[in-house]
């Protein structure tokens, strides 16, 4: 959990003020008791204040407000994208908004910390990133920060479907828990008659954006002596291998999220980041599995060897060395890995901490780091005695010269050197360690001398030929670390931007053989190479790599789709085909949603019926959303009866913006075939609340 201390300080005296269940979720559980007695089932409550005053809207066509969303709880998630425990909670809001889509709508407040994060664009790339399907609003002058009294990331409040604001929490939190709150509140709101349950649909940035043969590519890997290179395609799910000159090999995974083991075809990932490479195996942190996975390269499958799936939660720092057998050990978002000896060293961003292996898959634990999210140095691990023990914050990079193992120390925008050896001290290369307070806070864009150099996020580190790289992320560079001169300089700054975008963006891996730097070019869904002999800088030309072939589950309507059974209709087969016409009545001042997919499905009821099977069961997207418009199905017969189930999801915004919705209707249809029947058409009509 990140926490801005002496900036906003004054947030926190508002926040106690109200009274919220700051740091915990007791008093979201009065919901509870509040349901039972019959009774307003919150604590506390106050009106909320506006959510006006951001810069930009994402997600969404207009600025939202509360008024526009009464009837509905509105749960504010206060984050900023760099932080792994605002990263953490995005998948239990999104369980939460699958299991309450006519009750709940999410809105990220996104009060950047680092500069960078505060340009709308690079939050637009980041919610694409995090495939983020709520209203997102840029707060980067921390307006709504201050006006919900807050002071850390994250937090979350919650409103209640009267414009209430009656609970709250910091850290992260389980969709349990604020499962459980909704559902128990929900029965009040219900019996006073305020609720608005159709669910909302906004204008998603994923609707616009274009696929790409890669997809925000996190980790590389670049192996001289077998001419390959590993490519973590981290939003594709898989991994993608070439050659060095980016001559397509194999992908690894089919591209869905899972954590199916097997074939290349069957494997599954979540995006995946860091590898490490011994002979033929390669070593893979599945980060958002929080499993270590394993890949045979000669018989091409793909194991797990650590972690359960389920993401380790501890209220304290853990200061054990080894905790357990690997694939029984709860991991939190493994980021980067790398081998040295018959050990796999592994950066765990979630604790905070560096983790190893053994490579015989007996043994896993800590190797650095007490667990506290800070840049300190000091021994490798909590001990008896007055000294403090290292501390890191959001390991992301991991390289070594053969002695020290060098990390990208990311939130603290520190560049760590870590013993590799059971003991020894852990040390700052570049960095904010010296400082007494504030350590997560300083940061910059600074050539020179280590100690007064600085950086912003950086994610990536590899050494190559007596020099450390580091890919400072934010800040959109690639700088090189002289250990002898004891200076850092960005290199390649000089070369020309190429046409298709700027040099880099946000670059978050680096791997290097033959005296050239391979660049995961995150935001710009490329690999760059930096030929370092002359500083020029080309794009990788993968010939024949494709995006993987999107998965359709058929499904159409949503749950709680109206159900509609139309009387028998009598129709003539003559003309081959049968005519359905769907008509949608659109309330007054709304408008078909243009970037949002109307999509339907059409099955038989029953077996052997005279429409083509061919057509049916089968979900299609209609290219231009209208309110009208006609399925036309082939027929194998001018006699005979069936029940046709047609299945629609469309989407529908107010004509002056701002707010959509989502509808959903099932029309069951008998038909039967007869000769001197009127028509072959069918209407399906549907008024839209």
């Amino acid at each position: 959990m990140s926490t801005a201390t002496r900036r906003w300080t004054g947030a926190v005296l508002l926040l106690a003020a109200f009274s919220l269940a700051a740091g915990s979720l007791a008093g979201w559980g009065r919901a509870a008791h509040g349901q039972a007695a019959g009774k307003f089932p919150f604590a506390n409550s106050r009106p909320a204040p506006s959510l006006a005053g951001g810069s930009e809207w994402i997600n969404v066509d207009a600025p939202l407000d509360l008024p526009m969303l009464r009837g509905k709880f509105v749960l504010l998630d206060f984050w900023t994208y760099c932080c792994i425990n605002c990263i953490h909670i995005l998948p239990e809001l999104k369980k939460l908004e699958l299991a309450h889509p006519g009750n709940l709508v999410v809105i990220g407040v996104h009060s950047g910390k680092f500069v960078t994060e505060r340009d709308a664009d690079n939050i637009r790339a980041a919610v694409l990133r995090y495939q983020i399907a709520h209203p997102v609003v840029n707060d980067p002058d921390f307006v709504l920060w201050r006006r919900f009294g807050v002071d850390t990331w994250p937090t979350l409040q919650l409103i209640d479907p009267e414009g209430n604001l009656v609970a709250g929490t910091k850290g992260e939190v389980e969709f349990a828990a604020l499962d459980r709150v909704i559902r128990n509140a929900l029965p009040y709101y219900r019996r006073k008659g305020v609720l608005d349950e159709t669910p909302l649909e906004f204008n998603l940035e994923h609707h616009q954006a274009q696929d790409t043969p890669l997809r925000f590519p996190g980790k590389l890997l670049a192996d001289e002596a077998g001419d390959r290179l590993f490519i973590a395609d981290s939003n594709h799910n898989r991994i993608v291998i070439t050659r060095l000159d980016g001559q397509l090999v194999d992908v690894i995974g089919t591209g869905a999220v899972g954590r199916d083991n097997g074939r290349y075809d069957q494997a599954t990932f979540n995006n995946p980041q860091g590898m490490a490479l011994r002979g033929d195996t390669l070593y893979v942190a599945d980060t958002q599995n929080h499993m270590l996975r394993k890949v045979d390269l000669r018989t091409k499958q793909v194991a797990t060897i650590a972690g359960t799936g389920q993401q380790r939660r501890e209220a304290r720092p853990q200061s054990r060395r080894n905790v357990g057998v690997p694939i029984r050990t709860r991991l939190a978002s493994p980021w980067d890995l790398w081998i040295h000896g018959d050990e796999l060293y592994i950066a765990m961003a979630g604790p905070h901490q560096i983790w190893r292996m053994a490579l015989d898959e007996r043994q896993i634990g800590v190797h650095a780091g007490s667990g506290v999210e800070d840049i300190v140095d000091g021994p490798l691990v909590p001990r008896s005695g007055s000294q403090p023990s290292a501390c890191f914050a959001q390991p992301s990079g991991l390289a070594s010269d053969g002695r020290w193992l060098y990390v990208a120390d990311s939130e603290g925008s520190s560049i760590r050197a870590v013993p590799l050896a059971p003991t020894g001290l852990v040390k700052t290369v570049i960095g904010t360690a010296h400082l007494a307070a504030d350590r997560l806070f300083v940061f910059g864009d600074v050539d020179g001398p280590l100690p007064l150099a600085r950086l912003q996020h950086p994610l990536g580190v590899v050494w190559h030929r007596e020099r450390l790289y580091v890919a400072d992320t934010y800040n959109s560079k690639i700088k090189v670390v002289d250990p002898r001169e004891q200076r850092v300089q960005t290199i390649a700054q000089h070369a020309a931007s190429a046409a298709d975008g700027p040099l880099f963006d946000e670059p978050a891996g680096l791997s290097a053989a033959a005296g050239k730097l391979y660049v995961a070019d995150t935001n710009q869904h490329r690999i760059r190479v930096i030929d370092l002999a002359h500083e020029s800088v080309t794009t990788l030309d993968i010939d024949a790599l494709d995006p993987p072939q999107a998965a359709d589950s058929g499904e159409v309507a949503l749950a709680g789709a109206e159900h509609v059974r139309l009387r028998e209709v009598l129709v003539q087969g003559e003309q081959g085909e049968l005519l359905l016409t769907v008509r949608l009545n659109l309330p007054p001042g709304y408008k078909m949603n243009d970037l949002a997919p109307t999509r339907y499905r059409v099955d038989a009821v029953d077996s052997g019926g005279p429409v083509d099977p061919s057509v049916l069961g089968m979900a299609t997207r209609l290219a231009t959303p209208q309110p009208e418009f006609d399925i036309r199905l082939p027929l194998t017969s001018s006699q005979g009866q069936t029940t046709l189930k047609v299945s629609l999801t469309y989407y529908y915004c107010q004509e002056s913006g701002g707010l959509c919705k989502v509808g959903s209707v099932v029309w069951n249809v008998p038909i039967r075939i007869r000769e001197g029947a009127e028509t072959n058409a069918i209407d399906l009509p549907h008024r839209v609340q």
